[in-house]
This record gives C-alpha cells, sequence and structure tokens, in this order.
C-alpha cells in the first residue's frame, strides 16, 4: 500500500472514530467532500494548510495522523475497543463474555 493510501485509510479511521460523516468533516476542514472522499481513497493527496486543519478538527497530535502501524500497536487497539463500548454499552456485557472465555 502507498504513502497516499495509507494516508487516507488512517484519515478515514481518525475521522470515523470521532463519529465524522464526510460531509460534516469536509464542512469542518473546508474542502469538498468530493475531495476528502479521494483523499481517503489514496487517489489524491492534500495540502500542508489541509492536513493543519485536519489535526485541528480531529484534536489530534500530527503523529497520530501520520503513524500507519497504528493497527498493530496494544494500545490503538485498547483504545479502539474502548471507543467502541462507550458508543456501545449494551454490548459490554457481550464483550465481557468473550473476554472472560477466552482467558479462562
Amino acid at each position: 500500500m502507498g504513502f497516499k493510501n495509507e494516508f487516507g485509510a488512517r484519515l478515514k479511521e481518525l475521522r470515523k472514530r470521532k463519529g465524522l460523516s464526510q460531509e460534516k468533516f469536509s464542512e469542518m476542514i473546508n474542502i469538498a467532500q468530493n475531495t476528502l472522499s479521494s483523499i481517503e481513497t489514496g487517489c489524491h493527496f492534500c495540502s500542508a494548510e489541509t492536513i493543519e486543519r485536519i489535526i485541528n478538527a480531529l484534536e489530534i497530535e500530527p503523529v497520530e495522523l501520520f503513524n500507519f502501524g497504528y493497527k498493530n500497536s496494544e494500545y490503538k487497539l485498547l483504545d479502539n475497543i474502548t471507543f467502541t463500548l462507550k458508543n456501545n454499552p449494551g454490548k459490554i456485557d457481550e464483550v465481557w463474555k468473550i473476554v472472560k472465555a477466552i482467558t479462562d
């Protein structure tokens, strides 16, 4: 996977983690929705100014946007699980049963 694809996939993951649609996020960073889509799919890249707006809108550190190894990070995995469970509190009991079953 090339740099533009990695960047786009990471951007999409961070946007979704914030619960933002492409439409809402593109408005926040002042670009067209189809431009955001092209960036997320790796077809296009963005300017330094747009990257700065992305970082500010997502309220993240710059390194987090370019951390393409995030999928292998135990910390990030736990962060994603926590985020998902906060947004789906009804699933906590089910997840606990699964974790308990595989750790016993």
